[in-house]
């Protein structure tokens, strides 16, 4: 196979300019290219207006070995010659029975595909969601939306496809991958929906409304191969026994949507839980789980004409043949703590994201097209648990949790029950806000205008202030008088971490720990890398 890196064509070239270019610089004829696939794709403003599309292409050609002379004498370090990739594999080999059906706990992004791939190898996997069904959901939390009637059993965080369901569907990650489980996780997206660009952009996302239909689309896949997915099923207890000193995983208590509660059996149970599931820390807490604090981060939305950010990243408008733009902002204070920009939708709106009572939490959404007329972001601080105030009944590993509760009920209380916004000069002076300047925020659930600034622990309120300032020394009007604020951002990742030995259990045989609730991921690549990570672990132990 023949690699091509750093091949470059203008934003709105055609396929038969890319077919062309290949040939090019194989110095071949259109007719001896048999096939090509694209392995990556970015967009290169660094000479804006004139925007480039750059490209790593997979390439198979007639007579391979005449072509690769030729490339040799060339000396072009931009084409490569590799073995056919070896595609990721997982395969059983475990060899220890099982007495009962292995037990996943939540259906986000590390339940559904641990659930996935332990039903397609036959394990016959019972997945248990507290939640609703991603078609119920759906209408749930369009009525809290509209409402604001919150139905704390399904909405923004709780139901099937996880709190990323909510989001702009984004599927990059940092996570180092040898093995393939990145490539192999965007592939079983695409088998079941997703659109197939997402195997080779350099920030590949699906957005909320084709992801739903993925989600259905990988549930289904889970019954047709002998698993089972039980909605409206919060598990409430563990079930164990000590043998020797070592606790080991029986059962689990459930209740059912008739708040009825039964036990079952199992030795197997992945806790795939989302990091939302504060009832199921606590339950955790007193089953003597070991947890600790870990460092997650807090701040607010920040939104701006998506205009606006076009014509600062591209130098120009965004026409048909590009997306909306996009940003990455990080800045480091004198202090010594670090804001950035996180979960980025271009063309996307700020949504109540609220899953308690009297609680407001805001996240980002886009849809896949992200054509919506501005564009938000979630500006954070980083906080540790020498942040954490130690009362209230906070102590040890959910100190940081009850640190996110109590900014969401300042929120709460700001916005009278509504997401909150403020202008940003009015953040900088620390005074309410009383109606927009030159645009309106787009939301999903209602606003009100306060003074997002009062949510904050004043330390926390500066440092984002500060950073947002930086921020617009590099990305022109970023921090411009009427840009907007809301708030709160507490929800970036889990405030717990669930530790788990070498074979990936907890401090109970049985029990799996898995994906962002438990503290290992960040997002919904990274999920479900951990969720085929913990498959992985159980069928390398258990045979089907």
């Amino acid at each position: 196979m023949i690699r091509i890196s750093q091949l470059k064509l203008s934003v709105g070239h055609t396929e038969e300019a890319l077919r062309a270019k290949i040939c090019k610089l194989l110095r071949i004829k259109e007719d001896s290219l048999l096939s090509y696939m694209r392995k990556k794709q970015s967009l290169d403003a660094r000479k804006k207006p004139q925007l480039f599309y750059v490209y790593t292409i997979d390439v198979k050609v007639k007579n391979e070995n005449e072509v690769k002379k030729h490339i040799r004498r060339q000396k072009n370090s931009n084409i490569l010659f590799l073995p056919d990739e070896k595609k990721y594999a997982l395969r059983a080999s475990g060899t220890r029975p099982l007495a009962h059906r292995p037990v996943v706990i939540g259906t986000g992004p590390a339940g559904l595909f641990c659930g996935y791939e332990l039903a397609r190898l036959g394990y016959r996997p019972i997945l248990l969601e507290r939640g609703a069904s991603v078609e119920e959901r759906l209408k749930d939390v369009e009525e809290f939306w509209n409402t604001g009637v919150l139905n704390p059993h399904s909405n923004v965080q709780f139901g099937e496809g996880g709190a990323g369901t909510f989001s702009d569907g984004k599927l990059n990650t940092l996570v180092h991958d040898p093995l393939g489980r990145n490539v192999h996780v965007l592939e079983i997206f695409v088998e079941n929906g997703a659109p197939e660009e997402i195997l080779y952009q350099s920030k590949p996302h699906i957005g909320t409304d084709i992801l739903a239909n993925v989600v259905r689309n990988m549930r289904e896949y889970i019954i047709s191969h002998g698993g089972e997915v039980r909605f409206h099923s919060q598990v409430t207890d563990l079930v164990s026994t000590e043998d020797e000193g070592i606790r080991k995983l029986t059962g689990l208590k459930v209740r059912t949507r008739q708040n009825t509660e039964k036990v079952l059996d199992t030795e197997i149970a992945v806790l795939a839980i989302g990091h939302s599931a504060r009832d199921t820390f606590l339950m955790l807490k007193d089953c003597k789980i070991s947890m600790e604090a870990k460092a997650f981060a807090v701040g607010i939305r920040m939104e701006h004409p998506q205009s606006m950010i076009d014509h600062a990243q591209y130098g120009t408008e965004c026409g048909s043949d590009l997306p909306a733009a996009a940003y990455k902002l990080t800045a480091n204070l004198p202090d010594g703590r670090g804001v950035y920009t996180f979960c980025m939708c271009p063309g996307g709106y700020v949504v109540n994201a609220s899953s308690e009572s009297c609680r407001l939490a805001v996240n980002g959404m886009s849809y896949h097209a992200r054509d919506g007329i501005n564009a938000n972001s979630a500006v954070v601080v980083t906080v540790t648990p020498k942040d954490y105030p130690v009362n209230d009944g906070a102590s040890g590993a959910l100190a940081g949790m009850e640190f996110q509760r109590r900014l969401e009920e300042a929120a709460y209380r700001e916005g009278r029950g509504k997401i909150p916004v403020q202008l940003f000069e009015d953040f900088c002076k620390n005074c309410p806000s009383e109606g927009p300047g030159g645009f309106l925020p787009q939301t999903k659930g209602s606003y009100d205008w306060g003074n997002v600034r009062a949510i904050f622990p004043e330390e926390l309120a500066e440092a984002l202030a500060e950073g947002i300032r930086s921020f617009g020394k590099r990305l022109k009007g970023y921090d411009r008088p009427d840009a907007l604020v809301s708030g709160v951002e507490s929800r970036t990742s889990s405030p717990v971490k669930i530790l788990r030995d070498e074979t990936m259990q907890s401090s109970i045989s049985g029990v799996y720990p898995c994906g962002e609730g438990a503290g290992y991921a960040g997002g919904i690549t990274s999920a479900a890398m951990d969720g085929v990570k913990i498959a992985e672990a159980i069928i390398k132990e258990y045979r089907a």
